[in-house]
Parts: C-alpha cells; structure tokens; sequence
C-alpha cells in the first residue's frame, strides 16, 4: 500500500545527516531538532503555533483536554472514520455523537451535524477523511452559531488546501479553533515511528497545550495543569523536517497517481472514483477509494490479494456498531450512507512511488474482476 523504502532511497542523504545530527548532540528529547521542525512546520501551514507530541491519537486527545472539554460534554464527529476519533472523546469522559457522512466526498454531513447539536453540544471534531477537506466554511458557521468548538482531526490531509467560497485559501488544519495531525509512517508527511503535532492561532491554548504534552510543566518540577508524558523524539523531528520540504511534491505525486487511476476507471459504471469537492489541491489522497457496486466487494479483496496487490478496507464496520462505542441512542435510520459505504469501499495502493506499469496492472485486474462479476 506504501513504498517507504522507494521514498527512502531518494532521500536517503537527508536524512541520515538530519538523524547524525541527533545523535551527534544526544539530545534525544526536546532538542533542536524538534524546535527546527516546529518552526518549519508553522511556516509550511501558516499557522502559529505547532506544538509537537508523540502521536495522533495524543494530539487529539490533548486538543481536547486544552479546550477544558467537561465529562458529559458532547461531542459530535462522524461515525465513518477511524476509533481514534472517538475514543479519545470516550477517554475522557465525554458523550461521542456519531453522524452520518456525505455520499460522496465520506466526509460529515453538514445537514446531520445541525441535527445532532442540542443544549449539552460542546465540540464538532470534522475529520479530512482520506486526504480531503471536509466542509470547513459550513461547519464553522455552525460552530459560530451555536458556540462550539471545531477540532479538526488532520491526521489524512497535511499538505491540503481548503478553498472558501470567496477565494480564500487556507491549510487544512488551519481553520478550526485547534487541530490534530498523525505522522504515522504512511501518512503523507510520516516519520520511522510514531509522531503527532497541534496546531493553533490560539496564543492562550498554545499555552496550555505545551504544558499538557510534557506533564503539565511549563518550570521543571512545577506541575501547573494536568498534563500527560507524550513528545515528539528528536530523531522523528529530524525525519520530518528532512521530509517537509517534499511535502508539496509527494502530494502532487498522488495527485498524479490518483489522476491516473481515474481515467483508467472512467468508463467503468460500476467503479465509483473518488469524489472530489472544489479546486484540485483541496484532495491530497492520503487514500484512493473506490466504490463498487454490484460487485462482491470482498471477493474483489480476495482476487487483489491473490494477483499481489495489496489493498484496504477502511472501513469495515461503522463506529456506532462497534462494540466499544454502540449506544442506544443511535438509530440504524441516521447511518444509512455509513452503512452503505462499509459493504462497497475498497482502497487501492497509494503512494509517491507508484508509475504507470503499477498503475495499469492494478486497474486492468480490478476492471476484469468486476466486468466478469457484475
């Protein structure tokens, strides 16, 4: 599904003299590197203030905790999405309130989000799923509104770009109150471990929040919020700040990709290519999935798998019929998109490192499969 050893080799130099240099000072936790990375980043987004921590998952749950979220605060984000999303709302005692996404774009549905707020709504957490901005303009409105949070959850969508109605351009993750990336080694700008940032134009959250990530101290030994131990390591910053300068080219180089696979599925009426919603940089295909329709969706799986190509399902069970997070709240009647969207997605091999040949052997064996199965 990713070649980060292709991406590797063409950039090897970089980043092992950005590693050398870590291990050079050991200064392995909090170093410069960190900062370089911090500061770089903000540059790259636009934004002021990037807070680094260990992983995605924290960053969201930090986010969260900065915004002095309340247990039984509620919290409405969507229910096709990775856990993470909802458990760390779980995690810390608040209500999840699951809704449905758009047909086409998978992102949450703005119309579902007006129908879930109610008195005890805190938060609205948008998720830019599979590297496409979600309707940032509305759901800021509605926040607006009614008082609430946004929490952007960027872990899919670095590098992309929201275009509002009026011209206007922003990063995704920009936009909200505060907002949570992964850079988990497959996303598009991923270290060799596990790594996560905020980001906010908040000076005061800011402020928190870099006291939270390094157990609430801002003075060592003088514990002044309630934090948690979660930091980004010097060698991951050294790993993406090697990587950050490539961020707009292995976008592009998805774009490309994705462009690709679109023609060749064009004339196909039971492949259903990704929907793309406003100017082409607003998608930076963290994943490339399709919908098939009349297809075994699974057998489909089944045949990639056996001919050597890899492929996902993301994914196979909503939120709200997972175990850990059903409720008797939830009505099968408000998830009817969701439902559907876990029996037909499949996503293809995705990467920087993709090229023609790839590209016309993975779509010619999906193309014959579905043809002789529809």
């Amino acid at each position: 599904m990713v070649d980060l050893k292709g991406q590797y080799s063409k950039i090897k130099n970089v980043v092992d003299a950005s590693i050398a240099e870590v291990l050079d000072n050991t200064a392995y936790i909090n170093g410069p590197k960190v900062h370089e990375f911090q500061k770089n980043l903000e540059t790259y987004l636009g934004v002021k203030h990037v807070i680094p921590c260990a992983n995605g998952t924290d960053a969201l749950q930090i986010a969260m905790m900065g915004l002095g979220l309340k247990p039984g605060d509620e919290v409405i984000t969507a229910d096709f999405t990775f856990a993470a999303t909802v458990e760390v709302i779980a995690l810390l005692q608040l209500t999840p309130v699951l809704v449905d996404v758009d047909p086409e774009n998978f992102n949450i549905d703005i119309a579902a989000i007006k129908k879930a707020i109610t008195p005890k709504t805190k938060a609205i957490v948008p998720v830019h799923l599979f590297g496409q901005c979600a309707n940032m303009e509305a759901i800021m409105e509605i926040a607006k509104a009614h008082d609430l949070y946004v929490i952007e959850d960027n872990a899919q969508a670095i590098g992309a770009t929201y275009t509002y109605s009026n011209g206007k351009k922003a990063k995704a993750g920009t936009i909200g109150h505060v907002a949570s990336t992964s850079f988990f080694p497959s996303k598009n700008l991923g270290c060799y471990g596990d790594g996560g940032a905020i980001f906010t134009n908040d000076d005061e959250l800011a402020h928190i929040i870099r006291g939270i990530v390094n157990h609430g101290m801002y003075e060592r030994y003088h514990h002044d919020v309630v934090g948690v131990n979660s930091r980004l390591d010097s060698i991951q910053a050294a790993v993406l700040d090697a990587k950050l300068p490539n961020l707009d080219l292995y976008n592009a180089t998805r774009i490309k990709a994705a462009n690709a696979y679109d023609k060749a599925f064009k004339e196909q009426k039971n492949i259903i290519t990704p929907h793309r919603e406003g100017t082409e940089d607003n998608h930076v295909f963290h994943q490339y999935t399709l919908k098939v329709k009349d297809t075994n969706r699974d057998a489909l799986v089944k045949h990639l798998n056996d001919n050597g190509i890899p492929c996902g399902v993301y994914y196979p069970i909503p939120l709200h019929l997972q175990k850990a997070y059903k409720d008797s709240r939830y009505k099968e009647e408000d998830f009817t998109v969701t439902n559907q969207l876990v029996k037909e997605v499949i996503s293809l091999p995705m990467h920087t490192e993709l090229d023609e040949e790839q590209i016309n052997f993975i779509t010619s064996t999906i193309i014959n499969f579905v043809n002789a199965n529809s």
